[in-house]
């Protein structure tokens, strides 16, 4: 049986990519996302208007998508609650974010040079997209309370790296799902293919009404069909 219900949170298993960037001074900045998804080679992405990874975005038009598999999620949880802009959000600040300046160091991961765009990969990511912005779209604009905070990005894909080691055999440009183990974001835990918690999620410590969207009181209002 179905009951209306009014989860502040949506994320019901979306993959976590690694976002790399070039910040104003050019050095690195590494941002977990899980807000994503892709039609053939352009990917969508949704950030916070004030986070670095769109501000550099914004400025130069260039980024790495590095997929994390299940290997990266000690050096994905490092980065919780951490943030390269100095024009924090008054969001994550009250929920306990921190400025770090070397996201790369913090998570134990290395920066390796791309073919296409001066942002670096992430190496120990199996699956490497570089990309640039084809267009930048507001989400909420219709929500006063919302409205400028969160930024979508379309990115054009144009270069893949894979990882031998998840290609399927004899064939380099097909990914095996058997080989590849994608680390997932449900509910702000940390998730596999499987239905085990792979690894405490520090970003879990933020209670999940503070996602609450005004967006869920508006859909209260809405009559059901006659």
């Amino acid at each position: 049986m179905h009951i209306n219900s009014e989860s502040a949170i949506l994320y019901f298993g979306t993959p976590v990519i690694l976002v790399s960037t070039v910040n104003e001074d050019g050095s690195f900045n590494l941002a977990p996302i899980s807000s994503i998804f892709w039609l053939g080679w352009r990917a969508m992405i949704g950030v916070g208007s004030t986070s670095q990874t769109a501000r550099n975005l914004k400025r130069n038009g260039v980024c790495v998508l590095n997929l994390a598999s299940v290997n990266e999620v000690a050096a994905v949880n490092r980065l919780a609650l951490t943030t390269g802009s100095d024009a924090m959000s008054a969001w994550k600040t009250a929920r306990g974010y921190r400025l770090e300046r070397n996201k790369f160091a913090l998570a134990g991961l290395t920066p390796q040079a791309s073919e296409t765009v001066a942002a670096p990969r992430v190496q120990e990511c199996l699956v490497q997209q570089e990309a640039t912005v084809a267009a930048m779209h507001g989400i909420a604009d219709d929500e006063a309370l919302l409205r400028g905070g969160i930024l979508t990005f379309e990115l054009r894909i144009q270069r893949l790296h894979l990882d031998a080691s998840i290609l399927l055999d004899g064939n380099p440009d097909r990914v095996d799902p058997d080989k590849w183990q994608p680390l997932i974001m449900s509910f702000q835990k940390f998730y596999g293919l499987d239905n085990q918690q792979l690894h405490p999620s520090t970003l879990s410590s933020i209670p999940e009404k503070a996602y609450r969207s005004p967006d869920v009181d508006k859909a209260r209002q809405i009559l059901a069909i006659a």
